[in-house]
């Protein structure tokens, strides 16, 4: 009776010190912070569109400024990072982004209740400044969520984890399952509310949440930073006043030693360096001269071509975003089926994490970042053989230039349009709008698919796909974490989101120059071969690591290591 007391007390005790350590909320906060992110980029993107007509205009707008602003001040965000303490960098952050969705949430509630007044002020251009404050201060809270980003999961788990790689990896995991959880719960939440109630009332729950979740994520920063003591030392700012310090004490010594000519040298130099620093142009050029420092040290990283082939991952339309969905409703599929593919990825992705933290145990971390990428590609051989299945819509006699050539330049070749079709198709266009078309001339006015063999094979690749594509994630992030200094940990990061968004970028430029679904099948092609360009970089960065790694086992003792080989990997820092 007394063991099963103890073993209750036990149980008990480990319960609690779980719920109240360090690394629960660290979750906790990282739970509450996602899940107000994802209900907003969400929501922002449904409510510019309600705005302006049912158009994509501002949100095309909106993701061209967000992308080109990471890509452009990355790096300057992460030096930010790296220059500043750990909780006023925390801190700022997290008040500034909250502090943003709530002011850009009560500008839209603003705009939703007055906006056939602003239209007629000042010929509407009262209405295009509102728009312009939206975008712009919905920028500086992506922004600020990217600073948050870097300095939680990319500073802050590192020092709480300690020198345990164990323990950092099965974070890093715990932290990417929270992201796949939230990113499918938190806009079916917020987009419930604006579906059955409105947009206005979709705004109020945003800022009270945002208003709420601000105060407790700062307290739980602030038990978080408490409970960790190594949060308050930073490597980067105690080498930076020891080198004052020695810099201060020569200047001293030699003043005393040559105090005539010496000092007036010292001076001079002195005031013209001075003068430098404090000049204008010197102000001025501190941002780019930072950007490209920060460039520069991410290019000299040992863990380069690892973080390059993470960015290359990016340039791929093989994902659950905007071009995926639009390109399964060219091939008949609903809606229903869609957030059904969209749970079975994450679902997957959940286990992508799992998986991740298996197989490091037993295999290391760099073999891990094989296994996954040699998983991933071979899911993916599915998505290049469904573009040759039956049902493909893949045209190579149709350019894949012709809607922008017939857009802007106009295409004499196109056949003329029948009088009669054009009747009947703004009729029933007409009759759609106004809600008079039967369930039956709308399926009608569907495209006809002879087969889903090939979107069938498309979607299996890209969802099996995901297991590796996460396990590889958290790779390539574990490796910076591990191989990065901490006093350019910020700076590096910042560099890393910088090539994740410009290869983001570049994906939907590409999409943008071959927009029609004839031409679907070689962005597939275009895509993998960009997937398979970034695990090549990978595996030269585990191939010339592994050999390293070998070479110096058996150069300090050969005949030890071929008798008593050693584990792959150990699990302290």
């Amino acid at each position: 009776m007394t063991h099963q007391v103890e073993r209750k007390k036990r149980c008990y005790d480990s319960v609690t010190d779980y719920f109240t350590s360090a690394k629960f909320f660290i979750y906790l906060g990282h739970a509450l912070s996602t899940w107000g992110d994802r209900m907003w980029h969400f929501a922002v993107a449904v409510f510019l569109v309600e705005l302006y007509g049912n158009s994509l205009l501002l949100t095309a707008v909106y993701g061209l400024v967000v992308a080109a602003s990471v890509l452009l001040l990355g790096a300057i965000i992460g030096d930010w990072v790296d220059k500043n303490a750990r909780l006023k960098v925390a801190q700022t952050s997290l008040i500034v982004q909250n502090s943003a969705v709530i002011l850009c949430g009560i500008l839209l509630m603003v705009i939703f209740l007055c906006k056939v007044q602003l239209v007629s002020l000042f010929n509407g251009w009262l209405l295009t400044l509102c728009y312009i404050l939206v975008i712009s201060i919905a920028n500086v809270a992506n922004l600020a969520s990217t600073a948050t980003a870097i300095t939680i999961q990319r500073d802050w788990i590192v020092v709480v984890a300690g020198e345990d790689r164990s323990r950092l990896a099965d974070m890093n995991a715990t932290v990417r399952r929270i992201d796949q959880l939230t990113n499918i719960l938190a806009p079916l939440a917020v987009g419930q509310i604006i579906t059955f109630t409105s947009s206005m009332a979709g705004c109020g729950f945003i800022v009270g949440w945002n208003l709420c979740s601000m105060c407790l994520e700062y307290f739980l920063l602030w038990k978080v930073y408490q409970m960790t003591p190594a949060l308050a030392i930073k490597t980067g700012q105690k080498e930076d006043e020891q080198e004052l310090k020695q810099l201060n004490i020569q200047k001293e010594l030699e003043a005393v030693q040559k105090p005539s000519e010496n000092s007036e040298l010292m001076s001079g130099v002195a005031e013209a360096s001075s003068v430098e620093k404090n000049g204008c142009c010197y102000n001025i050029t501190q941002p780019f001269r930072t950007l490209r420092d920060g460039w520069v040290a991410y290019y000299n990283q040992p863990i380069f071509f690892a973080g390059m082939s993470l960015a290359f991952l990016y340039m791929t339309v093989l994902g659950f975003d905007c071009i995926t969905t639009g390109f399964a409703y060219t091939q008949g599929l609903n809606g229903s089926i869609l957030s059904l593919l969209m749970g079975a990825s994450a679902i997957t992705g959940i286990l992508g994490t799992m998986a991740f933290t298996w197989i490091r145990k037993r295999c290391g971390l760099v073999r891990t970042g094989f296994i996954s990428g040699v998983a991933q590609i071979s899911c993916l051989a599915l998505c290049v053989v469904s573009v040759f299945m039956p049902g493909s819509p893949l045209d190579l006699t149709v350019s894949p230039f012709q809607d922008i050539t017939s857009h802007f330049m106009g295409d004499s070749s196109l056949p003329e349009a029948n009088p009669t079709t054009e009747h009947s198709l703004i009729t029933q266009t007409h009759s759609f709008i106004n809600g008079s078309t039967s369930s039956y001339e709308i399926e009608e006015m569907k495209p006809q698919v002879v087969s889903y063999l090939s979107v069938s094979f498309l979607f299996a690749g890209v969802i099996a796909a995901r297991v590796g594509l996460w396990s590889f994630d958290l790779t390539v992030t574990q490796l910076i974490q591990e191989n990065v200094i901490e006093s350019e940990r910020g700076v590096i990061n910042g560099v890393q989101n910088s090539m994740n968004y410009l290869l983001d970028l570049l994906h939907f430029i590409m999409v943008i120059l071959a927009p029609n679904p004839e031409a679907f099948g070689l962005l597939v092609i275009i895509s993998v071969s960009f997937v398979v360009m970034g695990h090549m970089m990978y595996f030269r960065y585990a191939y010339k690591t592994l050999r390293s790694r070998l070479f110096l086992c058996f150069s300090s003792d050969p005949k030890n290591e071929i008798d008593n080989p050693s584990p792959p990997e150990s699990d302290k820092v």
